[in-house]
């Protein structure tokens, strides 16, 4: 019995001894200047590679442009999208309230292009590049809400939903340099037997060239990109049925058949309306 408690006393007593002997002056097996030179290593070691790494940041920042984004042969064609938000429009055209949700998108987005916000930017000729590669303060080519006509929201506040005749907001997205070649236009069809008609604005859904290029957000603050508002023409036959509509940019060397990416210059979306 006097054997096992002399034998848990030095036990414990080599526990205590290991985390610090008091004859040696070790803490945890190391005097104080072994656990200094550890920590000297260490903290050299560590700024070496926090010194290493900053300065291979610093490198790589000074290739770097600060507006204009190095490799961009991944976005080499812009997207479609449209306004409202929503890939399926439905609603029935005798209830306000479901298609309110529709027009107040709609609203918001246009109102950068107000008339009278649109005053203070440039009337560029149509037709040809706006370019301001030399400019340092980079100017911004007109659109003005008016363009769209009945589908601007200024004499029919309620985009056409009412009639049953909706109206879809199509742009592209932005692309920094982007000099699309040809007359680039916005074409839609109705995937049917039959030809939906449609009313384009501008004419011919035209995306003028005086809008590009465009030199980025902050070179380019208050631009606003062309947009393309197409009025569906629905009859009474066409009520009632769900019609899918495929849009594309047309008449330049924009991509707009690729199979692995749905939106490259196209937006497909579904519109059914009833009475």
């Amino acid at each position: 019995m006097a054997n096992k408690e002399e034998k848990a006393d030095e036990k414990q007593s080599s526990w205590k001894d290991f985390i610090y002997n008091p004859r040696t002056g070790e803490f945890i097996g190391r005097t104080a200047s072994s656990w200094a030179l550890i920590f000297l290593f260490y903290l050299v070691f560590y700024g070496f590679l926090a010194g290493m790494f900053s300065l291979t940041m610093w490198v790589m920042l000074q290739t770097l442009d600060e507006h204009t984004p190095r490799y961009r042969d991944r976005v080499a064609s812009p997207g479609l999208m449209i306004r409202p938000r929503s890939l399926e429009i439905k609603f029935n055209r005798s209830i306000p309230q479901q298609y309110s949700k529709y027009m107040q998108p709609l609203e918001s987005f246009l109102q950068p292009y107000n008339d009278s916000l649109q005053e203070a930017n440039e009337p560029c000729p149509e037709g040809m590049y706006f370019e301001q590669d030399d400019v340092e303060e980079k100017k911004v080519c007109q659109f003005k809400r008016s363009v769209l006509r009945q589908c601007s929201g200024l004499a029919d506040s309620n985009f056409g939903y009412s009639e049953g005749q909706p109206c879809i907001l199509v742009k592209m997205n932005r692309v920094i340099g982007l000099r699309p070649r040809g007359d680039p236009h916005i074409n839609c069809i109705a995937k049917r037997e039959t030809p939906l008609q449609m009313q384009y604005f501008p004419t011919e859904g035209k995306l003028d060239k005086s809008y590009f290029p465009y030199y980025g957000k902050t070179l380019h603050a208050n631009y606003v990109q062309p947009v393309v508002a197409v009025k569906l023409l629905l009859t009474e036959d066409d009520y009632n049925s769900e019609l899918v509509i495929e849009c594309k940019v047309e008449g330049s060397d924009l991509l707009n058949s690729d199979d692995r990416d749905k939106f490259l210059g196209r937006v497909t979306f579904r519109v059914q309306v009833s009475k």
